[in-house]
């Protein structure tokens, strides 16, 4: 719990607005300077999607659990229905599959929580994370071979190559719902 308050701490400015005569909070400040050519990939981003399923059976916290667990930072979350305008932009290329009605039904089910990560070699190490689309060969330990029950069915969505997260996030967020932030343990992780 010590850690805690000196993490909050680490970035805040002295300057504090006043605001109609009440005090703001402080503003963190964000160390982008720092994240120089011996650190490149470490702001890299990725979207992450917990499906209908997923959220239909409680799994958003484990899922971000792991995440956290592996060192990456959350710089984005909501929770959302998606509308089938959004999916078929985002599900371009299997439009002309048989499965898509389907999968457009599925996807329409329940909310979504998207979220975009932050990390050194994010997009590879979360489809490492996520596992196999099909659960019958996902490897225990993922979160797909943990969790999915049937390949129609299989909980989480990762972008699958760093151009494709940049898609994607631009196209579930918009940049004001992204947070540039520096967590407290950034120097402990990334010090190349």
């Amino acid at each position: 719990m010590a850690l805690f308050p000196r993490c909050l701490l680490r970035g805040v400015t002295s300057q504090v607005k006043n605001i109609n005569g009440l005090q703001a909070s402080p503003k963190f400040m964000y160390k982008s300077a720092r994240y120089n050519s011996n650190t490149s990939g470490v702001r890299e981003r990725t979207l992450i999607a917990v499906k209908p399923d997923g959220v239909h059976r409680r799994l958003i916290g484990q899922i971000i659990q792991r995440f956290e667990m592996r060192g990456f930072q959350l710089v984005g979350l909501k929770m959302l229905r998606v509308s089938e305008e959004l999916l078929s932009q985002h599900y371009t290329s299997l439009c002309k599959k048989p499965f898509y009605p389907s999968l457009l039904h599925y996807m329409t089910s329940g909310p979504v929580v998207a979220m975009v990560w932050e990390g050194h070699n994010v997009v590879r190490s979360s489809r490492m994370l996520v596992g196999d689309t099909n659960p019958t060969q996902a490897l225990p330990g993922t979160i797909r071979g943990d969790f999915s029950v049937h390949i129609s069915r299989n909980v989480i969505h990762a972008s699958d190559s760093v151009e494709v997260a940049q898609k994607e996030i631009a196209l579930w967020f918009q940049s004001s719902e992204l947070i540039e932030w520096e967590c407290c343990d950034h120097d402990n992780l990334y010090e190349f």
